[in-house]
């Protein structure tokens, strides 16, 4: 079992609850309020930029030129890319940039970025990549399963995010990132790996908690 897989395996309880959380499902079946869908939007959008940066400690605390090809493309495919999708739905909903800027980021967001960013300067490359994986992974596989379900992705509102995260320019990101940390973990310790371990479960029930926030609409 690669490193990746038993990440992964660890994580399925949360992730499990990730897939059934009534947020992620009302994407799913279109019944998702326009409000909690533009709470969450505004939120994430702020939470992107944070995670643009956890991607750049990796850049600068790589000393591989290839890794450090990957993560800059990583942080442009963020930024102008996954973004994208949050820019169409700001204009379709009337919000501009600097409408964003003035919404504070909630408890849990805060606490979500600042926990990726704490371990990422304390860490090395390795902590950077699990610490990222667990949410560009299982925005993945929820875009494939939403996907998958009759009518979603033709969604006339939420259809876009659903293609957007099904898309195979997004898996291959993501799968890209898999491989590159079974790379940089093959062959490390039992001590070493629970530690990867207890980031990546802890950033999935981070997932988890923005998923629960956005639901709420908490503050």
């Amino acid at each position: 079992m690669t490193i990746s897989e038993r990440l992964y395996k660890a994580a399925q309880p949360v992730w499990k609850e990730c897939h059934e959380h009534p947020f992620v499902k009302g994407i799913g079946d279109g019944s998702l309020t326009i409000e909690q869908f533009r709470y969450y939007l505004l939120q994430d959008y702020l939470y992107l930029y944070d995670y643009a940066r956890v991607f750049a400690l990796g850049i600068v605390k790589s000393k591989d030129p290839k890794v450090m090809q990957l993560l800059s493309k990583s942080v442009d495919n963020i930024l102008n890319g996954e973004m994208k999708i949050h820019r169409s739905y700001m204009e379709r909903l009337g919000i501009t940039e600097d409408q964003v800027f003035q919404v504070k980021p909630s408890l849990k967001n805060v606490a979500y970025t600042n926990y990726m960013l704490a371990v990422s300067h304390a860490g090395g490359i390795a902590e950077v990549l699990v610490s990222i994986l667990a949410c560009s992974w299982s925005y993945a596989e929820i875009g494939q399963v939403l996907a998958q379900a009759p009518g979603a992705a033709d969604h006339a509102f939420y259809g876009e995010w659903i293609t957007g995260y099904a898309s195979p320019e997004y898996h291959s990101s993501n799968q890209a990132l898999v491989e590159l940390t079974d790379k940089l973990l093959e062959g490390c310790s039992e001590e070493a790996y629970q530690r990867m371990e207890d980031i990546f479960v802890m950033c999935s029930r981070f997932e988890l908690d923005f998923w629960e926030m956005s639901w709420r609409l908490e503050s």
